[in-house]
């Protein structure tokens, strides 16, 4: 296998630079085309892949590296989808076998010191890019690992974007704008993927940037800018002894002691919705709710 090849003459000891791991690719790459009726392009791509496979999410990077694609969706080893334009497609690549993509999902939950195994098959964590990744392994899921990743724009959509992309009218948009700065109390809700998370970003852009902001998710997606005093709060799964979880409740509960005066909780479905409605009976009125039909 050609990643065993590059592998073995990589000094662990030497902090090794992208230049130089590159190198050391292509001399194997070059090595191992030598009897193969390979074009410059395919070699360019074995060595694009290596490196992704090193530096990167292996087959995925070119992926999360396109901005036209908003999710991607790998149901087992042999079978990725992807979310571009508001369709859903197939890829056409796959990883070589199972035993690679459960690889690069302990590399995607080890680099932010989570755990996933038989014991604890399920977790969410998020990339360095803001990305979330949602891992289900078996036996929970039947036909093999499967991995979810939600990308988020490099620049979060305003009211002005959503007007100019049809999804409101110039005089909704002014009116919710109005009710934000009001400080009126404003629930967002809808199914999976109806663009609950862009909503609400963009109405946050509307709280004046003299306010003390707290937000509360289970994975941070909330791109939220020009708010200096903001606290971002993310719950946190339990450790495979069971302890360590603090859930969305403790996380609301914790920030009616941080003097907010807007609190904006990513997603209400359980039993924070009791200490959200205490919250709002306390005066911490303009904030910001998303909750999913039920």
């Amino acid at each position: 296998m050609l990643r065993e090849r590059v592998r073995s003459r990589i000094n662990l000891h030497e902090e090794l630079s992208d230049e130089r791991l590159t190198n050391i690719i292509e001399s194997v790459v070059f090595e191992w085309a030598r009897d193969k009726p390979l074009t410059a392009a395919d070699k360019h791509q074995a060595v694009r892949r290596l490196f992704h496979a090193f530096r990167g999410l292996d087959l995925l990077q070119p992926l999360m590296d396109d901005p036209t694609v908003t999710e991607i969706m790998v149901n087992g080893h042999e079978n990725i989808f992807i979310e571009r334009n508001g369709r859903i497609v197939r890829h056409p690549g796959a990883f070589e076998s199972r035993e690679r993509l459960e690889e690069l999902i302990q590399t995607i939950v080890g680099s932010v010191n989570r755990a996933v195994n038989e014991t604890n098959p399920i977790v969410d964590a998020r990339l360095a890019d803001g990305s979330r990744v949602h891992v289900v392994l078996p036996p929970v899921s039947i036909r093999g690992p499967t991995v979810t990743i939600r990308k988020f724009p490099e620049r979060p959509m305003t009211m002005d974007d959503l007007v100019a992309r049809g999804s409101l009218t110039e005089e909704a948009a002014d009116w919710l704008s109005r009710l934000v700065r009001a400080k009126y109390n404003v629930f967002i809700c809808g199914g999976t993927g109806t663009g609950k998370t862009t909503f609400l970003n963009a109405l946050a852009h509307c709280i004046p940037p003299d306010e003390r902001i707290v937000t509360i998710e289970d994975s941070a997606e909330l791109q939220i800018s020009g708010i200096p005093n903001l606290v971002s709060l993310e719950t946190r799964n339990a450790n495979p002894e069971g302890k360590g979880e603090i859930p969305i409740r403790a996380l609301v509960k914790a920030s009616l002691r941080m003097r907010p005066d807007r609190i904006i909780v990513g997603e209400v479905r359980g039993g924070e919705a009791l200490d959200m409605l205490q919250a709002l009976n306390t005066g911490h009125d303009g904030s910001l709710y998303n909750t999913k039909w039920h």
